[in-house]
């Protein structure tokens, strides 16, 4: 029988940011709204023309207008068109996957992201680096305590410039006064993050000086509700002596239960899901089932009067999607962030584009006309 040794991850060396060769420039990639727009297809404008009408609809009903989206709209620049359709309220709430959050902190922090996987893996410095899973994890840390998730403890850091840590004292005092309180496991894991990285009380700062480039601190600026969704493992925040697993764990969570308390208010409203293959169909189809869940226990009806636009740069698997989803012989019937999507009982709709090439046109109809 094989017993393998869990991996000691306190045995990991890291290494500073400085040291990294960054593949990605902020400066180099940032689409500024004044930029000529890129081309598209009147098929694909027509689309997202239509997308445009459904959400000043959706405005004008006070519905939610929620927009999902993986680490690649980060890392193809748009991040000052989206924190403008934020600030003009035309997104209600964000959501991204863990990595989506390492790209904007990196370039909110030092102006860039991005390393070789493949040299990095093979000499074991993918991911290790030492400002980003700490300064990640003590953004949650200290959040949690003050019942923050994932995004929320983010945006503040960043805003903020850092954060400020409680005394070791007060977190011992907080728990023993209250030991059942929902907030004990996250006093205990700062406490024992403090003690074991040798965290001093009070002001921890750390510069952003890239933080109008981040989409997370914008929306914490604006109160617009920000969700990460991560997972145990997938990014490189655990490549690192601070990684915590419960720490993550708790944030996603309650992050989870912040973007379900949006989809609530879906009736009439508009979900964008951009570049998210697995993270948003998954936590979609989970949010929307307890949300459903609720309203019928409470006597009232499953959300069913909404409309999903997928956009990705792939075909779509040549299935017209408006139509439900394929038989389990065609192989678009596998395609996760369709399939999952077509089955939310709102109305689904495909469009096939780059996804800078997308947002820029959305916000070139919603902003600049």
């Amino acid at each position: 029988m094989i017993d393998p040794k869990k991996l000691d991850l306190s045995r990991l060396t890291v290494y500073p940011l400085e040291n990294r060769q960054h593949l990605s420039h902020i400066n180099d990639i940032i689409i500024d709204p004044d930029d000529a727009l890129l081309p598209i297809s009147d098929s694909q404008l027509k689309q997202i023309r239509r997308l445009e009408k459904k959400l000043r609809r959706a405005r004008d009903r006070g519905a939610s207008a929620v927009l999902i989206y993986g680490a690649h709209l980060i890392k193809n620049g748009t991040a000052v068109l989206v924190n403008q359709l934020i600030e003009s309220g035309w997104i209600t709430h964000i959501a991204t996957n863990g990595a989506g959050s390492i790209h904007d902190w990196e370039f909110a922090h030092i102006g860039a992201s991005t390393e070789s996987v493949e040299k990095g893996v093979k000499n074991g410095s993918f991911g290790a680096w030492d400002e980003t899973a700490k300064n990640i994890h003590i953004a949650i840390l200290s959040g949690a305590i003050d019942s923050l998730g994932y995004g929320q403890s983010l945006g503040r850091f960043i805003n903020e410039n850092g954060c400020t840590l409680p005394q070791e004292s007060e977190l011992v005092e907080a728990i023993k006064n209250d030991p059942t309180s929902h907030l004990t496991s996250a006093r205990a894991d700062l406490l024992f993050a403090m003690n074991q990285f040798s965290l001093k009380a009070g002001k921890y700062d750390v510069s952003h000086p890239y933080r109008e480039t981040s989409i997370i601190a914008s929306a914490w600026r604006h109160k617009v509700p920000f969700s990460v969704h991560p997972s145990i493992g997938y990014d490189i925040i655990a490549n690192h002596p601070i990684f915590s697993g419960s720490a993550i764990g708790r944030a996603g969570e309650w992050d989870f239960k912040l973007f379900g308390g949006s989809l609530e208010n879906l009736n009439g409203g508009i979900t964008i899901s951009v570049g998210s293959a697995i993270m948003g169909p998954q936590v979609f189809e989970k949010a929307m089932s307890c949300v459903n869940n609720r309203r019928i226990k409470l006597g009232g009806t499953a959300i069913t009067d909404h409309s999903i636009y997928v956009v990705d740069i792939q075909d779509g698997g040549q299935w017209d999607w408006q139509h439900g989803e394929p038989p389990t012989n065609n192989p678009a019937y596998y395609l996760r962030f369709c399939k999952s999507y077509s089955r939310m009982g709102g109305t689904m709709n495909y469009i096939q584009c780059d996804n800078a090439a997308f947002i820029q046109r959305l916000h070139h109809h919603l902003i600049k006309k």
